[in-house]
């Protein structure tokens, strides 16, 4: 049947399925709101039933959530999940505090802006003994531009750059994954500093 669906595509719309599918296997999301994603979402929505069968093949399974504006590709047995480093860890938890609190400043359809600076902030609020350094953030930080879920304005390599948080960090860490990373981080910091 995909196969079917797909000869009734035309070229172009054969490519986009194409490179919709590539990026999400490579990236795991797509965020409306980000210039390079906005076509292959708008496709994806357009066609999803031909994503679902596509991806059933595989066994991975496409979470839409359109209020947001993001996708996610999840496999269904997980075992094709990114594995964090515990710096990554981290900061994939700030920026998701940093979402939620600089949310409500926002309008409903703005996205969520925030500084370097700001991760710096949290990141030394946590008290942890090493500090992460600007080579591993804006490492991790370029992790998580190659995922859609945050796209720096400006030099990375600057505090003051501003970065845009899309809604994608929702679905990658949600509210109940926040509370048991939290708790988690809070027994690192404790088992740090007792070191």
């Amino acid at each position: 049947m995909i196969l079917e669906n797909f000869e009734n595509l035309n070229m172009g719309q054969q490519q986009i399925f194409s490179d919709t599918c590539n990026k999400l296997l490579s990236s795991g999301f797509l965020a409306r709101d980000k210039k390079d994603n906005k076509e292959q979402y708008y496709f994806l929505i357009s066609y999803k039933n031909y994503f679902d069968e596509f991806f059933k093949i595989i066994n991975y399974e496409i979470v839409l959530d359109r209020e947001q504006g993001a996708v996610q590709l999840v496999q269904s047995d997980n075992k094709n999940l990114l594995r964090l480093k515990k710096e990554e860890s981290l900061i994939l938890l700030i920026l998701r505090i940093l979402y939620h609190q600089n949310l409500v400043k926002t309008s409903i359809n703005e996205n969520v802006i925030i500084s370097i600076d700001e991760i710096h902030s949290k990141y030394d609020a946590l008290e942890l003994k090493k500090k992460i350094n600007k080579t591993d953030l804006v490492k991790v930080l370029r992790l998580y531009k190659k995922h859609n879920i945050i796209e720096p304005l400006g030099d990375i390599t600057q505090s003051n750059t501003r970065v845009v948080i899309y809604p994608t960090i929702l679905m990658a860490i949600n509210t109940q994954q926040i509370n048991e990373v939290y708790d988690l981080v809070n027994k690192i910091a404790s088992s740090e500093g007792s070191e």
